[in-house]
C-alpha cells in the first residue's frame, strides 16, 4: 500500500515537471524539468525493485542528459555572443 502511494506522489510530481517543461519560457528551465522527470522515473524503478534500472535512469537520463543539454545550450549561447561582436 505504502508503494503504490509512493509511485503515485512521484507520477504526480513528474506530470507537473512534464508541464512545466513544456510551458516553460526558458530553456535551461525545461532541461532541469527534464531531469527532475528522469529523477522521479529512477527513483519509481527502485520502489518497484529494478535498482539495476533505477542506476542507470539516474546516471544517463537524470544526470548525463542534463549536463549534455545545459553544457550544449552554453556553447550555443557562447557562439550566439560572437557573432554579434
Amino acid at each position: 500500500m505504502l508503494n503504490l502511494v509512493i509511485i503515485i506522489l512521484l507520477s504526480i510530481i513528474s506530470l507537473s515537471a512534464a508541464i512545466y517543461a513544456v510551458r516553460a519560457k526558458k530553456l535551461v528551465n525545461a532541461v532541469v524539468a527534464s531531469g527532475v522527470i528522469s529523477l522521479m522515473a529512477s527513483i519509481v524503478f527502485l520502489v518497484l525493485g529494478a535498482p539495476d534500472v533505477a542506476m542507470t535512469e539516474a546516471s544517463i537520463g537524470s544526470g548525463l542528459t542534463t549536463v549534455v543539454f545545459l553544457y550544449a545550450l552554453k556553447q550555443i549561447k557562447s557562439k550566439g555572443e560572437k557573432d554579434d561582436d
